[in-house]
């Protein structure tokens, strides 16, 4: 009997063990990719796209990015593209959140880790989402490439995709961010966090681009929706309202 009884038990504890073995080297195996550097001149400019399960964390430093997991399937890169490497102290640095179903959150800062950015993400829904983000500072950098597909809001078409119009739906997503960010700054909000931004095609001179925003003023952070009347076949933003959600 005890024989019989003690392969059994070793087997189970083998499985277990496999399974932490697993987990464990899951996470400590991150995804590495050198940035693609396109462009020069100006400011500097990172644009990030990774597919997410569950949670994941990317960091960034110079041109090259680690992509672990945290939990759920691996997470992989759809799009790491610069027109400059990230300085070890970047001077006005800005996380700008483009797109995805969850949340996402800067927690270590390139201007007091020598030049790492680390972003966390988290994927509450069942199945892969994407996750797309910029990282933007002051100095060395440049334009003449086009950010990563916008995600429209839920039920709002296929999924995520080029914007209608190419490049200057690029530049008026742009435009709007930095529009509605200067207007929280003049009522004395600062550490501006997009949410998500989306553009809105619709017939005429209707197109918009909508979306939602965090800003803080003294110890609470206050969320924001906001809406830019645009152009699509120019880039140009016509108006601009934020309100307070």
């Amino acid at each position: 009997m005890k024989n019989n009884l003690m392969p059994k038990v070793s087997g189970i504890g083998c499985a277990a063990l496999m399974v932490v073995v697993c987990a464990t080297t899951a996470h400590a195996n991150p995804v590495s990719r050198r940035a693609t550097i396109t462009g020069g001149g100006g400011n500097g400019r990172c644009t990030i796209e990774v597919n997410v399960d569950a949670s994941a964390e990317v960091e960034i430093s110079g041109d090259m990015g680690l992509l672990t997991t945290i939990s759920g399937q691996p997470a992989d890169w759809r799009r790491f593209q610069c027109n400059a490497p990230v300085p070890h102290r970047p001077a006005d640095f800005r996380f700008i959140k483009i797109g995805g179903r969850g949340n996402m959150r800067m927690i270590q800062d390139p201007r007091s880790t020598s030049g790492r950015a680390v972003v966390h993400i988290d994927d509450p829904k069942g199945g892969r989402g994407i996750y797309t983000f910029d990282l933007q500072w002051q100095g060395p950098g440049g334009g003449g490439w086009t950010p990563g597909p916008q995600f429209p809001p839920p039920g709002h078409g296929p999924g995520p995709g080029p914007g209608p119009g190419g490049f200057p739906t690029a530049r008026a997503i742009r435009v709007c961010q930095d529009s509605v960010t200067s207007r929280l700054n003049r009522d004395g909000y600062r550490d501006v966090n997009f949410e998500r931004t989306f553009p809105v095609d619709n017939p005429g001179r209707h197109d918009r681009i909508q979306g939602t925003v965090s800003g803080k003023r003294g110890f609470g952070a206050t969320w924001f929706s906001f809406a830019c009347s645009v152009d699509f076949s120019s880039g140009r933003v016509r108006s601009v309202d934020v309100w307070r959600r």
